[in-house]
């Protein structure tokens, strides 16, 4: 909303222009009902108004100006010095975000104030309610809505912005470079070269992002050239914002990116990577390193930003981005069914489909539109805080990143368990919550069914007597955080021990994998301990190792062969014997 000026508030009708006029001279308007006991006394008082006029689709509560039109400054004390506050203590207490300012009718000798308080309007099928009353306003009163009236609200859904025609845009206010990107992307997607050959024209109806000679607000954002998309929805350009401390206010860089969706992702990134950082970890001679901000978790964030916010809110998407920290926000707030305790479980309905759609496509999403199980697992994954959404309301979606790792241990047993495993046997991100619960002695927050089935994978091991049952991680992550010490239940084996059970596997298979060896001696032995091993028998020449990662595949080593059936032989005709057929020295 643009910041109104006194002679249009004098002009202001009531109920047309969404506007409540109160005196407040002496600054005495309640905030809340106070000591009144009355209920439609109660309800005369800032929260009420802001409730009201919120659930109405927006407006102004305006102090210090009287009701009778035209409206007459007579000035206010309401709230003076203590704008900030005030607009805390309404978010605080309706989670409704509001905007406070000042005006004067007399600027040069500040005289004639009057307090403007800006309302937003409701989200969709969203109603706030003070004292547990969905309010409205009849005439000078404040009135609970009607039975019907609510239950017509619940039921509303969002349309879908973005399949909208944006009105006066034609196909020659596309930029031919984005939607080139966006054919490439398709293509790679689809597995479908020919898509390239397409004219462009085919290709945005077949996507539905022209409906014949019309354009939609999805093509706009997408593939609009710059000029047009910022001069008809400025409020789809993403801000971001370089701080060298949370402390600090004013910020050290900015950079708005104004260009279509798919000219602009990958300049962003760009820009936030240069400030990116890692740290490097080791496992033996295995090394791989952590960074500060990871890009799939970046990149989810901001297109989960792009495919669900509000575009009928002229605020940007902004970034703010610290050297160890990530704030996104993004206005609108969850789409509809969603809320921060199901963000990880329900399917959600993208607040712009036809978008969300195009993105999915062309693989910049996941097909739901969310894809937070990414930004969770990959967190969760490095040894980081959990992603917090907990600063998000009814109006704004504000993801928290932390860049701290906290616990490489964690991170190293991770990465150690699914190192060698194909993709469709990794941990899901649920799987990967459980265990960041179970590290923190948290237990009790998984349900038995997964603790399970982490138990039989050798991830997790259950401690304690029937009362006082728990779990921990398995001995390898003590291992790696170093404190051996507090894990005490297996027995280990060394390689002289092993060498035998490892052997009888290759009586029966020709080859194993690395999780072949593990299923073998995981009763024995911690992950890390067969991997320590393994690399001393392949180091040793007994075993030898084909092909890289999650393919690698082991097999006997001809030599190891050759020097067990001279052993063999040996045994059954004498050493002496050997030497004299030349077969060893």
């Amino acid at each position: 909303m643009n910041r109104l000026t006194i002679e249009q508030l004098k002009r202001f009708k009531e109920s047309e222009d969404k506007v409540e006029f109160k005196k407040a001279e002496q600054g005495n308007f309640a905030y809340d009902g106070g000591s009144r006991v009355k209920p439609s006394e109660r309800r005369k008082c800032i929260l009420g108004y802001v409730t009201a006029l919120c659930n109405e689709g927006g407006g102004h509560l305006v102090l210090g100006m009287e009701d009778a039109y035209p409206h007459k400054v007579v000035g206010t004390k309401q709230s003076e010095g203590h704008i900030g506050d005030l607009e805390s203590d309404i978010y605080r207490d309706t989670q409704i975000r509001p905007v406070i300012y000042e005006l004067y009718e007399d600027e040069v000798n500040k005289k004639g104030r009057v307090l403007v308080i800006e309302i937003p309007p409701r989200p969709v099928g969203k109603l706030f309610r003070f004292e547990d009353v969905a309010l409205m306003r009849v005439g000078e009163e404040l009135k609970p809505m009607s039975d019907e009236m609510i239950f017509s609200i619940l039921q509303e859904h969002e349309p879908d912005f973005s399949a909208d025609i944006c009105d006066g845009i034609t196909i020659d206010d596309l930029d031919i470079e984005a939607i080139r990107i966006l054919k490439q992307k398709y293509a790679i997607k689809q597995k479908n070269s020919d898509f390239l050959t397409l004219p462009d024209k085919q290709v945005l109806s077949d996507l539905n992002l022209i409906k014949g000679e019309k354009v939609t607000n999805a093509a706009l954002i997408l593939v609009g050239k710059q000029e047009v998309l910022n001069q008809r929805l400025p409020q789809a350009s993403v801000i971001l914002e370089f701080r060298k401390s949370e402390s600090l206010v004013p910020y050290t860089n900015r950079q708005v990116y104004g260009q279509p969706f798919y000219k602009m992702i990958d300049l962003l990134w760009h820009d936030i990577d240069l400030r990116n950082d890692k740290i490097d970890v080791n496992e033996n001679s295995y090394i791989f390193n952590i960074p500060y901000f990871n890009e799939e978790v970046i990149r989810e964030a901001v297109n989960n930003a792009i495919a669900h916010r509000d575009y009928r809110r002229t605020s940007e998407t902004v970034i703010k981005q610290f050297p160890q920290k990530m704030i996104i926000m993004n206005t609108g707030g969850f789409p509809l069914g969603v809320t921060i305790e199901n963000l990880l479980r329900v399917q959600s309905t993208p607040r712009n489909r036809l978008l969300a759609d195009v993105l999915a496509k062309t693989g910049i999403v996941e097909r739901s539109g969310q894809g937070v199980d990414k930004i969770y697992k990959n967190t969760l994954s490095e040894g980081k805080d959990e992603p917090d959404y907990s600063h998000s309301d009814p109006f704004r979606v504000e993801l928290h990143l932390s860049a701290v790792i906290k616990d490489k241990a964690f991170a190293l047993f991770l990465d150690s368990e699914q190192r060698d495993l194909p993709e469709d046997e990794k941990l899901s991100v649920f799987e990967v919550m459980a265990l960041n619960y179970i590290r923190e002695g948290k237990s009790n927050k998984v349900d038995k069914e997964m603790l399970k089935a982490l138990q039989e994978r050798g991830l997790i091991e259950k401690r304690g007597k029937t009362r006082g049952t728990y779990y921990i991680l398995s001995k390898s992550y003590y291992e790696f955080c170093g404190k051996e010490g507090e894990y005490s239940k297996r027995e280990d084996w060394n390689a002289t021990q092993a060498l035998p059970v490892i052997m009888a596997h290759f009586n029966t298979f020709k080859t194993a994998k690395m999780k072949d060896f593990v299923s073998i001696l995981d009763s024995h032995m911690s992950r890390k301990q067969v991997r320590n091993i393994i690399d001393l028998f392949v180091e040793k020449g007994i075993l030898s190792k084909e092909g890289t990662g999650s393919g690698t595949v082991y097999s006997v080593s001809e030599d190891y062969i050759k020097n067990s059936q001279i052993m063999s032989k040996a045994l059954m005709i004498g050493i002496e014997e050997l030497k004299k057929r030349g077969e060893i020295n």
